[in-house]
């Protein structure tokens, strides 16, 4: 019996110090397991990032870069990457409604991507007509043909000068694109004869600046500007009522000038400007830049805009003809007449709506019309497509939001630097805070006391 309780009680401890080991030894074993386990995941995860250019993913892919030679096309561009010309044919039909592959012009950059094989064939490639855009062909599949364009970033920017032989060139030395200067010289064409600048004029001109990939490829608005031509100052703020962007000077008149629709009361338009028109006289295809007026003999002619008479005189093919320079942007000639109106002579100047000839057929004419011609920038242009901006004042419910952003930018003239910088504690941009407001109210807090 004893011996019995004995071995019972052996038996309990023995089990006891087992489970005990056993207890002591398991979270060793699960700890050890899981440090393992954790191990095994804690492997790095390289996420992948394709390289990227002009949206095409060019890993493995060559890259090729050119400029278009003069008279290259897209057949001899190709072919030097083994492109066969059936191939180019299909682009050149695929790419008809995005781009007509026939405008590639030279000096412009080609970049070509082949695969990266001993064949080297063609993936895609992409044509750059400017700056801001370009055209992907997409050869890797089916042919894809597409525009795209770089994001444009628009800074602020602002430049003085003073006149010391001509706008041109105080403009150029100032820093100022030709683009600018012919804004500028747009915005003031009606205030301003630039045929008559003055040694010592002087502008300021604050304006936007358009950025793609850190390069300037164009200029935006004229924000706000001051030309001081003759001792007198002349401002132009930038300003959109509704009916289009427009300048308009400190009181609210607008810096332009309306012209007539046409100069005269006719019939119908017998001809169009065209570059190649087919002439009743001559029966051959020539350029016609103006526009045709059918009306009888006599029919009253009239300048379309206040100006100077620069030429009234008789021609071979013009017939008896007038000349008007509006301004330093904007001529019209009137071709054809029977003859020209009484005191119509070089340096006569005449109103908008002023007679200055009657219609007739004289010179290379088939029958009596008026041939209206039209210039702009020295420029002979379609006189029924030129846009010109409105030329009615500020409205009476946009007056307040005006007056108040005429003076935050007329703050902004004034603090200008000779350097062209603008002072630190510059006012924001009123015609963004004016885009931002929903109501006019805010619009008070732009005045500037």
């Amino acid at each position: 019996m004893k011996r019995s309780l004995i071995s019972l009680f052996s038996l309990i401890a023995i089990s006891a110090l087992v489970f005990a080991g056993l207890s002591y030894y398991q979270p060793l074993l699960t700890e050890t397991e899981l440090s393992v386990a954790e191990d095994s995941l804690q492997v790095e995860t390289v996420a992948y990032e394709p390289t990227l250019l002009y949206g095409l993913v060019v890993d493995n892919l060559q890259i090729f870069e050119q400029t278009v030679k003069p008279n290259q096309n897209l057949s001899e561009i190709l072919s030097a990457y083994n492109v066969p010309t059936q191939m180019v044919y299909q682009i050149a039909k695929a790419s008809k409604e995005v781009f007509d592959v026939r405008r590639i012009l030279a000096h412009k950059k080609v970049t070509v991507l082949c695969a990266n094989d001993s064949a080297q064939s063609v993936k895609a490639f992409v044509y750059e007509p400017s700056p801001l855009e370009y055209v992907v062909f997409d050869l890797s599949d089916s042919i894809k043909v597409y525009k795209q364009e770089r994001p444009i970033e628009v800074k602020e920017k602002t430049i003085v000068g003073s006149i010391e032989s001509s706008l041109w060139e105080s403009m150029m030395d100032a820093g100022a694109s030709p683009e600018l200067f012919s804004v500028l010289h747009d915005v003031y064409a009606w205030q301003i004869d630039f045929f008559r600048i003055q040694k010592g004029d002087a502008f300021k001109v604050i304006y936007e600046d358009k950025i793609v990939e850190g390069q300037s490829v164009g200029v935006g608005r004229i924000l706000a500007a001051e030309f001081s031509h003759m001792g007198n100052p002349y401002y132009a703020f930038y300003y959109n009522q509704g009916s289009g962007e427009d300048y308009f000077d400190e009181e609210g008149n607008s810096l332009r000038k309306a012209f007539l629709k046409a100069p005269l009361n006719y019939s119908r338009i017998s001809s169009r400007f065209s570059y190649k028109r087919f002439h009743p006289v001559q029966k051959r295809y020539k350029a016609h830049l103006g526009t045709d007026y059918a009306a009888p003999v006599g029919t009253p002619i009239m300048s379309v805009g206040d100006g100077v008479i620069v030429e009234a005189t008789f021609g071979k093919y013009n017939g008896n003809y007038v000349k008007v320079r509006h301004n330093s942007t904007y001529t019209t000639q009137y071709l054809h007449m029977s003859k020209i109106a009484s005191g119509i002579k070089p340096g006569t100047k005449v109103r908008q709506g002023q007679v200055i000839g009657y219609v007739g057929k004289t010179g290379l004419a088939s029958g009596p019309h008026l041939c209206f011609r039209f210039w702009k920038g020295g420029q002979q242009v379609d006189a029924m497509r030129v846009q010109i901006p409105p030329s009615e004042p500020i409205k009476e419910d946009h007056r307040t939001a005006y007056m108040g952003v005429m003076k935050v930018w007329m703050h902004r003239l004034q603090e200008v630097k000779n350097t062209g910088e603008l002072p630190k504690n510059t006012v924001e941009n009123p015609i963004v805070l004016i885009e931002k407001e929903e109501s006019a109210s805010p619009i008070n807090r732009l005045m500037i006391p």
